[in-house]
């Protein structure tokens, strides 16, 4: 029995000659089982492939051929041999890139040109008879779309995929007109009416699909089915379909307001009604929707999140702000009823656990969308009307709600729950409900005193008549939500009121005591998350104490409890998380003591505030590696994807903080970046607050600095780093700013032209410029080794050449500096850039009388480095002109080349020899100098 994988392909060969194709296969098989050899095994593919196509067994044939291209992606034969059993089994798309592969390496082969004349007329032949049937076969594929789907004996796969079908056939114009021509939307409402999720899913996703983009199919939708019904099915406590149909809705109202794709649809515009009708009557139901008890959470969450994004305008040079009025005055109590509403409550609405604090967000973002004082007057009235209308002494409950309304307005509009803290009783109420037996008006009174005490004035107030009830009230409960509360109100007085009052006088000093009762809550999985968010916020007052942030960060169990609550994307939670990561990495702002000025404080005997020892540069250190062990990175990520409407301008403000201590280290990066964090500080450094986005930006400098772009930056999102270093190349910015942001250009610059191109787009090239003129060494440099990057575009290098600029002029200055690192990056610039334009070389000799002497000094240079880019320009002006080159060699560069030609060959620096010897050779090939034998 043969056992040489060659000897058995040669009896292959030989029985596919003698026409015995099923003995040549036994043999390929029999080689290929015994092969270890890649290149003989694609040989093996081939030759079987071949042997396939003789015995018409196509499919066979095609796939040994595939297997050959596997291993050699330019097998010619294999290529052309798939092409051939594509051709047969009716694959001729495919077939026809195969043959075009083939006709890409041999051009001249005429067999491939015939076989590509031979598809291309078949697949045009196939498209037009195609062309007359289409319409035909769409309609007959929905008819048994819906046949499998609204039959109940239908398997569940066939339905599953039917279902997939539709959304995609929905997606589609041609798709999505068929199934609305066809009675598509009654036999849609019919799924839907069968209210089993999946199919409900599948026909409220194909109707998102056929209204996309297309104002009359989607008004004529939104007609049929009815706003109502639209309402009802978003109302369900199902979060995946409520969430289908508010898509619906969003995509729906996109359309009547004129957003989302630009399409053409012929005189569509003439059959749509009036759409302000239509989207007054939307506004209307989803108003009513907030306070209806038939609607589930999920469904209220989704009305607050459609009011959010369509109501306040999104442009504020749109002078039109009727819908937010509009809002106002036909829905503010209700969005007041929600916020007021206390879970506790036995009447309480259908909550989540972020439907209160999206209402908040809705009052304010109202509140901020109004143009002049009347409106917000009007705002307020309405406001101060509806919460007198609640508290009645007589009524307990009924007072509770209109403290719980105050509260929700001061975590929206802050400005004017200030305002209604004014209102008369409003504060003293507060205080009067600490003191009461009842629990729950403990909660609420707490709760609200907590966001009331962030303005001074009413910090004031409190610590002078609430602080004593906060104490009693922590100590005497047992209630574990009311003691926490308590807790952090004492904490948040203490910070509010520009003392630590609150939190010396209960804690008597020890903060870490405190802290450690926050950290204990935290950990506690048996108490809600909305009480344990709580025990998040104090820990935020209270990592202001260095000792506790120490203590903190070691209690492995408290961090990863805290990164589990930061991902459910609650709005106080996010901001109270990122506070305490900003405590414990120090990334706040310190002023800098003037020492002239402690001096004098001490003199007078005032006090001077010290650094804790665990504030020093080790400590903040180590703190930052534990995050970094801990997954911080990650959590940090879940926080930046959170709803726009919970992530605040200022909560990613303190996220991007964090992010740029946590690059501090070069050796950290690498981390950062395997966890996601390179693509999150993306959108950090592009929306948000000014100081924000400037520390973003640093952490993306940082992080462009020293990694591969590729790696940290994937894909596309490579060049949506540009612009924010692009930012840093600013005078405002610091030193440290300006250089990193300068590491990270240069890095992108030298990956490939698109990124260079991407630069030069972004105006980068001025402010680059400018940082080469700078008296600072390291900018200096930075900046000359980006443009030594940069001057491989072609764009660049045309500036370069363009008249009335000093650019070639700075850089041959540079090229004479005595900064090797900085006559490194120059010359390197100036040796690409007469290598790639011969105008510049006479241009070069003119920009200034130091050229030559520059150009000596670069050629006699001890670091080879320099030498070597000093030669090839030198190489470079000799090549471009004779008479330049008769120029150079009438001075003592000639000698200089002779000096370094003649040296014996030596490999550390051959390279260096070699361009001497050319620059010689091109003066001996002009008859500008003779060999030594002739001279």
């Amino acid at each position: 029995k043969m056992e040489d994988p060659i000897q058995l392909k040669e009896e292959g060969n030989k029985y596919f000659q003698a026409n015995d194709y099923e003995k040549a296969v036994q043999s390929y098989t029999q080689a290929i089982k015994l092969n270890k050899d890649k290149a003989l095994q694609a040989v093996l593919y081939r030759n079987r492939a071949a042997c396939f196509l003789k015995k018409e067994e196509y499919a066979k044939a095609a796939s040994d051929a595939s297997r050959a291209i596997d291993i050699n992606a330019s097998d010619i034969k294999a290529l052309y041999r798939r092409s051939q059993a594509l051709e047969k089994l009716g694959k001729l798309d495919q077939a026809f890139k195969d043959a075009q592969k083939c006709a890409t390496m041999e051009p001249r082969n005429k067999n491939f040109q015939e076989t590509l004349r031979r598809l291309g007329a078949d697949i045009q032949e196939k498209v037009n008879a195609r062309g007359l049937h289409i319409q035909f076969s769409t309609d007959l594929r929905v008819q048994k779309m819906f046949e499998i789907l609204l039959d109940e004996n239908s398997e569940k796969e066939k339905r599953e995929k039917a279902a997939n079908n539709l959304i995609v056939l929905g997606r589609e114009e041609a798709g999505a007109e068929r199934i609305f021509q066809n009675n598509g939307v009654s036999l849609l409402l019919q799924l839907i009416e069968t209210k089993d999720a999946e199919l409900v899913l599948a026909a409220v996703r194909t109707l998102s699909g056929m209204c996309t983009g297309h104002k009359a199919r989607a008004t004529a939708i939104l007609h049929y089915l009815g706003i109502d019904n639209i309402c009802m099915w978003m109302s369900v406590d199902n979060e995946e379909i409520s969430l289908a149909v508010c898509n619906l809705l969003q995509t729906i109202t996109d359309c009547l307001l004129g957003q989302g794709k630009e399409e053409q649809h012929g005189k569509e515009e003439a059959v749509v009604l009036d759409t302000k009708k239509d989207l007054r009557m939307i506004t209307m139901r989803l108003l009513d929707m907030l306070v209806s008890k038939r609607v589930s959470g999920q469904g209220r969450d989704q009305a607050l999140n459609l009011l959010n994004k369509n109501i306040p305008r999104k442009d504020p040079k749109d002078h039109d702000n009727s819908r937010t009025i509009f809002v106002i005055d036909n829905g503010l109590k209700k969005i007041l009823k929600v916020v007021g509403q206390i879970p506790e409550m036995p009447d309480c609405l259908p909550l989540t656990k972020n439907t209160q604090l999206t209402a908040s967000v809705l009052l304010n973002k109202l509140y901020d969308d109004l143009r002049c004082d009347p409106e917000r007057d009007n705002y307020r009235v309405i406001c101060e009307e509806y919460i007198k209308s609640k508290i009645d002494p007589q009524d307990m409950d009924k007072t509770l709600h209109a403290i719980q309304m105050v509260s929700g307005i001061l975590q929206g509009p802050f400005d004017l729950g200030n305002k209604l803290l004014g209102m008369k009783g409003v504060m003293e109420m507060m205080v009067a409900l600490c003191g009461s037996e009842r629990e729950i008006d403990q909660l609420v009174a707490v709760e609200a005193l907590i966001h009331a005490s962030t303005k001074l004035s009413r910090a004031t107030f409190i610590i002078s008549n609430g602080v004593t009830l906060l104490k009693d009230i922590y100590k005497k409960t047992k209630n574990e939500k009311i003691k926490i509360r308590a807790l952090v109100g004492l904490c948040k007085l203490g910070s509010a009121g520009g003392t630590d009052y609150g939190l010396r006088q209960f804690a008597e000093g020890s903060t870490e005591k405190l802290a450690k009762q926050c950290r204990k809550w935290l950990c506690n999985t048996s108490i809600d998350a909305r009480t344990r968010k709580w025990a998040v916020e104090g820990l935020a007052y209270l990592t202001l104490d260095a000792d506790v942030k120490d203590d903190f960060v070691e209690d492995e169990p408290a961090l990863q409890a805290m990164f589990e609550l930061a991902k459910a994307s609650d709005k106080t939670i996010l901001y109270s998380v990122a506070s305490a990561l900003v405590n414990c990495t120090n990334s706040y702002d310190t002023k800098e003591l003037v020492p002239e000025l402690v001096q004098l404080a001490k003199f007078s005997k005032q006090h001077v505030p010290e650094e804790h020892p665990k504030d020093k540069k080790d400590f903040v250190v180590k703190r930052v590696k534990r995050l970094l062990k801990a997954g911080v990175v990650s959590a940090l990520a879940c926080m930046v994807k959170a709803d726009s409407a919970i992530l605040t301008d200022q909560s990613k403000e303190l996220i991007a903080r964090v992010f740029l201590a946590l690059c501090e280290d070069p050796k950290d990066r690498g981390t950062i970046v395997a966890q996601g964090g390179g693509k999150v500080l993306i959108p950090l450094a592009v929306e948000g607050t000014e100081v924000g986005k400037i520390k973003a930006s640093h952490a993306l400098a940082k992080i462009a600095a020293i990694s591969n772009p590729d790696m940290a930056f994937p894909g596309e999102r490579v060049y949506e780093v540009v612009r924010p270093l692009v930012s840093l190349l600013n005078t405002e910015r610091d030193g440290l700013q300006n250089y990193e942001a300068l590491l990270g250009l240069t890095n992108f610059a030298g990956r490939s032209d698109k990124l260079r191109q991407k630069i030069v787009k972004e105006r980068a090239l001025p402010d680059i410029e400018n940082y080469m003129f700078e008296n600072h060494d390291q900018l200096r440099q930075a900046a000359t080794e980006c443009m030594c990057n940069l001057v491989v575009n072609k764009e660049v290098q045309e500036r370069f050449v363009a008249d009335g600029n000093d650019r070639l002029k700075l850089v041959v200055l540079l090229c004479g500096e005595d900064d090797e690192k900085v006559q490194v990056a120059a010359a390197g610039a100036l040796a690409m850039l007469t290598a790639a334009q011969k105008k510049l070389c006479p241009k070069m000799t003119e920009v200034t009388t130091q050229w030559l002497e520059i150009l000596q000094r670069l050629c006699l240079h001890d670091n080879m480095e320099v030498q070597h880019r000093g030669l090839v320009i030198t190489f470079n002006l000799i090549r471009a002109d004779k008479d330049l080159a008769k120029k150079l060699v009438e001075t003592e560069l000639l000698e200089i080349l002779t000096y370094i030609g003649k040296q014996e060959d030596d490999p550390k620096k051959q390279h260096i020899i070699n361009v001497a010897r050319d620059c010689l050779t091109r003066c001996m090939d002009y008859g500008l100098i003779k060999p030594l034998s002739q001279a």
